[in-house]
């Protein structure tokens, strides 16, 4: 069959697609541009795509032979899975690959904007460390003993509480729906209300998917529930965040500052206000990017998309749902 790439994969795992299929690979400008991959997608039989891809309707439907759409991501908001559904092609994904990656990251943040590890390496680098620190300069905050809220309680967010259990942190959640008593038990997290995630929380750390409803959830109404020395930080998709009105939450201080993985559009430009701001930690969306985490979604993406050509069940299924709308 024939095999659409977005993008180039691991050799290894170009090499096992090979021995099955024909593969074209795109190396041009990323993302695709939208004309080209509906130009591209028509004589496929499968794709391999990634989060920036915007699989809308049309490409689904450009697609004539297309039977499989495999996405190198834990996210799907960028594939209209009920348009590819009604056409009755399968949409998998890789979730359990990056959990733990994802989760490391999350915890890196909340360390650096505790402990102001990023805003002291810039101090250094300015040239504007001139003397000793004395014992009030300069001070940051413990992240033992403070409470986390997680905004999302799927497999990222359950293992960031997993970790907050080594800094004695006081975890409260907020879910779609809430999970288990026993597993509310075994990772000693309390459920409440979204409003009062916010309120309570010294740290919110969003885990939630990139969905309609959530689609701009975290706006200026709930940062100014948050405490004005509290934090949030953002690992799961930027879209979820009004970034205007964090930008204006961060400069008139409604809250002490953010770190964010993800944004709204990416990648973002240097003129982008989120990078003038002192009080913000900003990384390249690199929640899943070590070694081995990427080897090993390589892996699920190509066996995701080899199973659904031969007939059968993907390792990660994306089920449609009926009552989602299309890509906001």
């Amino acid at each position: 069959m024939e095999i659409l790439l977005t993008r180039r994969l691991h050799d290894f795992a170009i090499k096992e697609l090979k021995k099955r299929h024909r593969v074209e690979i795109h190396t041009g400008k990323i993302p695709m541009p939208k004309n080209l991959l509906m130009s591209k997608i028509r004589d496929k039989d499968g794709m391999i795509c990634y989060p920036y891809d915007r699989i809308d309707k049309d490409v689904i439907d450009a697609g004539n032979k297309l039977k499989a759409i495999s996405t190198f991501s834990v996210g799907y908001d960028h594939v209209d899975v009920n348009a590819a559904s009604q056409k009755g092609i399968v949409v998998s994904y890789t979730p359990e690959a990056l959990t733990r990656a994802t989760a490391d990251l999350t915890v890196a943040l909340m360390l650096d904007l505790f402990r102001r590890v990023n805003e002291g390496d810039k101090i250094i680098r300015g040239g504007k460390w001139k003397t000793i620190l004395g014992p009030y300069e300069f001070l940051g905050s413990d992240l033992h003993g403070k409470t986390l809220g997680i905004f999302g309680m799927g497999r990222i967010g359950m293992a960031v509480a997993k970790r907050a259990r080594g800094f004695e942190m006081n975890v409260l959640y907020h879910n779609r729906k809430r999970i288990s008593p026993q597993r509310e038990k075994s990772l000693n997290v309390r459920y409440v209300s979204l409003g009062e995630l916010f309120r309570r929380s010294d740290v919110v750390s969003i885990h939630a998917p990139h969905t309609p409803k959530t689609h701009e959830m975290v706006n200026l109404r709930l940062l100014r529930k948050m405490k004005r020395t509290s934090f949030l930080v953002n690992t799961a998709r930027g879209k979820i965040i009004n970034e205007q009105d964090l930008v204006t939450a961060l400069k008139r201080k409604i809250i002490s500052g953010a770190a964010l993985d993800v944004f709204g559009s990416e990648p973002i430009k240097s003129s982008n206000p989120l990078t003038k701001l002192a009080n913000v930690v900003i990384t390249p969306h690199i929640g899943s990017a070590t070694i081995e985490t990427r080897k090993k979604m390589a892996e699920i993406a190509v066996q995701n998309l080899v199973l659904s050509l031969s007939g059968k069940k993907p390792i990660y299924q994306v089920r449609a749902e009926s009552s989602r709308p299309g890509l906001p």
